[in-house]
């Protein structure tokens, strides 16, 4: 475990010398930040500019879903994304046959793949989403609830650890299908968890709780932070979330024992 940790600690330093020798980066990373923010901020205002709650989401609770999404957003970028998709993505290693040296490093596949390079200007999306989240809090005016606060950040833990767990099952496919841009397909789709699950439509909902379980990255940890989360919606959002898990690693293993050397 202590070697592990200190991997990490090597990765987090690698990164953050190569990310800060780019300082143009950081200024274009800021401006994608703010953009980001202002354009689901801006949908918010325009849907609850003529309605005062939306299937029973108001603008209030719906502005912590969009915190939550951008806190998501931003622990995606920082540490899931960035070495996915050096394996799966545009011009990963499986598409310049370079996934052989990876291969050939003395520690786990899936740990080195997914924790080798990180994005540490998204630590400003973190606080974006986060000053959102606070923001949404006080204007519905609730008190510090530390019992409340605790269960947010565990299913917060669990959103995380659900998001990998598809990220990571999205770039696995790359092993049967090596030209096709998978992890691309899912960013697509987890635009949609900027907004709360319940507004979509009943099988569109049910997709994207089941299939691809937005709801559970983003609109459970609201509803945990707005006091309206049930025990059945914890008990089977850690079930879902520790069966994505088991699944995808075993997906990764199972690509890993189909992979044909590049050199062969």
């Amino acid at each position: 475990m202590v070697r592990y940790l200190r991997l990490v600690g090597m990765f987090i330093l690698a990164s953050a010398q190569q990310e800060f020798a780019y300082r143009a980066n950081f200024y274009i990373g800021i401006f994608h930040s703010l953009l980001n923010l202002a354009t689901g901020w801006l949908g918010l205002l325009i849907v609850f500019h003529q309605v005062e709650s939306l299937r029973g989401w108001d603008y209030s609770s719906a502005l912590i879903v969009l915190g939550v999404y951008l806190v998501a957003s931003a622990l995606r970028d920082l540490v899931i994304s960035p070495g996915l998709d050096g394996l799966a993505g545009m011009d990963g290693e499986i598409w310049r046959g370079a996934f052989d040296f990876t291969l050939l490093r003395p520690v786990n596949t899936q740990f080195l793949v997914s924790l080798r390079h990180w994005r540490l200007f998204a630590f400003f999306d973190l606080l974006l989403g986060s000053g959102v989240v606070v923001a949404a809090m006080m204007r519905i005016g609730q008190g510090l609830d530390w019992p409340q606060v605790g269960l947010f950040l565990l299913m917060l833990c669990l959103s995380v650890l659900a998001l990998y767990a598809v990220y990571l099952l999205f770039a696995s496919l790359v092993f049967w299908h090596p030209g096709f841009l998978f992890t691309w397909v899912f960013n697509s789709v987890f635009q949609m968890a900027r907004y709360p699950i319940g507004v979509y439509p009943g099988w569109l909902r049910l997709a994207l709780t089941w299939i691809v379980p937005i709801g559970v990255i983003t609109t459970v940890p609201a509803q945990a932070l707005a006091g309206e989360l049930s025990l059945a919606t914890v008990g089977g959002s850690v079930m879902l979330t520790v069966t994505l898990f088991a699944v995808a690693s075993l997906l990764f293993r199972t690509g890993l024992r189909r992979y044909s050397s590049a050199s062969s």
